[in-house]
């Protein structure tokens, strides 16, 4: 099995390939920025400002914005749920 430094980061956003690399031909800086600015995509993808998405998802509106600046990063697991929960939520049509 390969060591999880190998598997290509692949982020998905209403179907749309975002970025497809190797974790280990990216700084952690580099990371942080790509995760930050995929977050925001998907928030931009429901027009909701950030206190309203903070608020739809129940997360706190300081932790999502320090995301979105890149004070801190997003885990990857929960990036990916939100990516999930916008699509689902968009093809039903309750955003």
């Amino acid at each position: 099995m390969a060591n999880k430094e190998s598997f290509d980061l692949e982020y998905i956003a209403n179907g749309v390939t975002i970025e497809n690399e190797k974790k280990a031909d990216m700084d952690e800086a580099r990371k942080k920025r790509m995760l930050a600015s995929t977050f925001v995509m998907v928030r931009n993808q429901t027009g909701m400002n950030r206190k309203d998405f903070a608020a739809w998802l129940g997360i706190p509106y300081r932790t999502m914005q320090d995301w979105e600046r890149g004070v801190s990063q997003v885990p990857e697991y929960v990036l990916r749920l939100v990516a999930y929960k916008v699509l689902m939520e968009k093809e039903r049509g309750n955003i």
